[in-house]
């Protein structure tokens, strides 16, 4: 299970953060793709395992899915196929090998809660 490890990367990068900005982490925000190989629920489970007895344990984990997106050689758009399996444009028919979209696993933001005491 590879969401363990990634999961443990997040952790990692959100504490690192927090702990730079003096906050507590609220929200960890996540761009996941459809051809990441990454099992949304299966992350929430590691990501909320791996956060406990850290400075982000309580944290909760916002995945956010992206589509598969492709560059169409024949009419120039970028559509949705279909289905991530059957990689053609859905409005000329053509075979679409440049996926554009839908491989992310991306940390985009976080939100955080300023600590009052170290403030005053």
């Amino acid at each position: 299970m590879h969401e363990l490890s990634i999961a443990v990367e997040l952790v990692e990068a959100a504490c690192e953060r927090a702990a730079e900005l003096d906050a507590r982490v609220e929200v960890v925000h996540v761009r996941l793709g459809q051809l990441a190989g990454v099992i949304p629920a299966a992350l929430e489970f590691c990501f909320e395992a791996a956060a406990a007895g850290t400075a982000i344990e309580g944290a909760r984990l916002a995945i956010e899915e992206m589509p598969v997106t492709v560059r169409c050689p024949a009419c120039g758009g970028e559509p949705r196929p279909a289905s991530p399996q059957l990689l053609r444009c859905p409005d000329c028919g053509a075979p679409t090998p440049e996926v554009v979209g839908g491989r992310e696993l991306e940390l985009f933001a976080l939100e955080v809660h300023e600590n009052a005491a170290s403030h005053r």
